[in-house]
């Protein structure tokens, strides 16, 4: 699996979260999603418009997995 780890802020408040978008490592590289990361953020912000993207990343989630 590889993850797009988004930090977003809420655009009236001080309210910050991580939000993770999940893609099937069969289908999508991490080359390829950074590659294509700024699209989809463009529309995950359309569909979240009282958020505002701080940063993003993209990573393969076993890494996230091990961290915790």
């Amino acid at each position: 699996m590889i993850e797009m780890l988004i930090s977003a802020c809420h655009a009236t408040g001080p309210d910050c979260r991580a939000f993770s978008l999940l893609f099937d490592g069969a289908e999508i590289s991490l080359l390829t999603c950074v590659m294509r990361g700024q699209a989809v953020i463009a529309g995950w912000q359309q569909h979240h418009p009282d958020w505002r993207v701080n940063r993003w990343s993209c990573r393969n989630h076993r890494a996230r997995e091990l961290a915790l």
